[in-house]
């Protein structure tokens, strides 16, 4: 197997600036990784694949990942003003498939949160489809496998 270097390279500091911008709350500069048409999926069962039809932690496209936003700047999501910090730690990005139009990449993730001085780990395999663009890529889906995500899960105040 050959490992195109050059590419896992540019794929992996893409996802780790989106990763440093959500630790930071830069979520305008988030939400421009996205293409217009881009969904951000959190499902519940890790072993299903037909998002649209099934029950979904997220299932976001544009205009829901804007109304997310605008809780989160805003302060009307009454969890997120208890939130001190996040830091995501990404790991083990691998391209699964690459064409002329897309990248297919998965990686590990630990969300590790601090909430009222205590510490909440969240592992999850994240999936994304990126298409190239003129400054490298942008987010066509992102699926966040969360390893407990039939479990239970306290509220969530933060994007994955």
């Amino acid at each position: 197997m050959t490992i195109n270097t050059d590419l896992l390279n540019k794929v992996t500091a893409f996802i780790w600036h989106e990763a440093d911008l959500l630790d930071h709350k830069e979520y305008q500069d988030w939400l421009s990784l996205w293409s217009q048409d881009g969904l951000y999926i959190v499902p519940t069962d890790n072993n299903e694949t037909d998002y649209e039809n099934t029950l979904n932690l997220a299932l976001d496209d544009a205009d829901m990942r804007r109304m997310r936003v605008a809780r989160l700047e805003s302060g009307e999501s009454v969890s997120a003003g208890s939130v001190s910090g996040t830091v995501r730690m990404v790991s083990r990005v691998r391209i699964l498939e690459e064409t002329a139009d897309y990248v297919v990449v998965r990686c590990a993730m630990t969300l590790n949160e601090l909430r009222h001085g205590n510490l909440v780990s969240y592992p999850a395999d994240l999936e994304y489809r990126l298409k190239p663009s003129a400054d490298g890529f942008v987010i066509d889906r992102k699926v966040v496998k969360l390893m407990h995500a039939d479990g239970f899960l306290r509220t969530v105040s933060f994007i994955f």
